[in-house]
């Protein structure tokens, strides 16, 4: 019986050191999968914002443009309201700003 139970205790310590040594495996293995994955991530998204700036005007730029031809029609509004333009310097003012 003492050589079937270092048999068997032999076994389990073999089976013990496979089980560790493949479970470090697989680890190691996720690891190396999980950062080659992120570095596509990152590399896809660097080119798919690069290709969305390329394709698309700067939208701030335009829309501050808007806003200050906005602010001088109020503007001149404003001062057509107090009376200090006529209404023909008004329309010769406001053709100006719109660029007719």
């Amino acid at each position: 019986m003492p050589g079937l139970l270092r048999g068997v205790a032999r076994t389990a310590v073999v089976a013990g050191t496979a089980s560790a040594v493949n479970g470090r495996v697989q680890r190691r293995q996720a690891e190396r999968f999980a950062d080659r994955d992120a570095q596509i991530y990152a590399e896809r998204q660097q080119a798919y914002e690069q290709q969305t700036m390329a394709q698309a005007p700067p939208q701030p730029a335009a829309e501050a443009g808007e806003s200050n031809t906005i602010q001088q029609l109020k503007e001149l509004a404003e001062l057509k309201a107090q009376g200090i333009l006529t209404d023909e310097e008004f329309a010769a003012e406001k053709a100006k700003v719109l660029g007719r």
